[in-house]
C-alpha cells in the first residue's frame, strides 16, 4: 500500500526489516544499543559485528531518544536506534512512542536522508498493543512528512501478515489523501 503525503510517500509492506534498500533502517533498539531478540538482534546479525562495536560507543539511548551509526553489512547506509516505550498503558507510552518516530526522521533530516524504513516500534516484547502503535505511528509519520518534504519515502515494514493488515487497515482510517 502506497499513500501520497504532500511531496512524499508513505508505503506498507509486509517484508524483513534487515533487507530494504533504503537511506536508513531503524532499529527497535534497547536501552543499552546492544544486540537483543526481535527486530533488533535481526538488524545485528545482519549487520555484522562492527555495528554492536559502534553501538557500545554511544553510550546507551533513553526512551524516545535516537542515535544513528552505520549501516554495515546492511543494503541501508545507517541505521537510526531509537528505544520505545515498555507498554504499561499511561499516557506516557503514547507520548515515548511518538517521540521514537519524530526523533528518528529528525536524525534522517538532519543527515539529509531521502528514504528511512521503520519497523513496528514497541509491539514485540515490549508489549504495545499494534492497534495502537499503528495509529501513532502513521499519525506521527505523516504529521511530519507535511512539514519536511526532504524525506521522500517513509517505509513500514511489518513483518508479520497480521501486523500488516491492521496497519493497512489503520492508515485507510488515519490517512486522508
Amino acid at each position: 500500500m502506497i499513500k501520497i503525503i504532500g511531496k512524499s510517500k508513505l508505503e506498507l509492506i509486509k517484508d524483513d526489516i534487515t533487507k530494504q534498500d533504503t537511506d536508513a533502517i531503524v532499529n527497535a533498539a534497547n536501552q543499552y544499543l546492544s544486540p537483543g531478540g526481535g527486530v533488533s538482534g535481526a538488524i545485528h546479525r545482519a549487520a555484522g559485528a562492527g555495528l554492536a562495536e559502534e553501538c557500545r560507543k554511544l553510550g546507551g539511548c533513553k526512551t524516545g531518544e535516537a542515535k544513528i551509526t552505520k549501516g554495515y553489512n546492511l543494503k541501508a547506509k545507517y541505521v537510526i536506534h531509537t528505544v520505545g516505550p515498555v507498554y504499561s498503558g499511561s499516557d506516557m507510552d503514547k507520548i515515548n512512542l511518538e517521540k521514537c518516530y519524530k526523533n528518528s526522521l529528525f536524525i534522517a533530516k538532519q543527515n539529509k536522508l531521502k528514504s528511512i524504513s521503520f519497523p513496528s516500534i514497541s509491539t514485540g516484547i515490549f508489549g504495545y498493543p499494534v492497534e495502537e502503535a499503528a495509529e501513532i505511528a502513521l499519525k506521527t509519520i505523516c504529521d511530519f512528512l507535511k512539514e519536511n518534504p526532504e524525506i521522500q519515502l517513509v517505509r513500514m515494514v511489518l513483518y508479520s501478515q497480521k501486523d500488516y493488515e491492521i496497519y493497512e487497515a489503520t492508515a485507510t482510517k488515519v490517512i486522508k489523501t
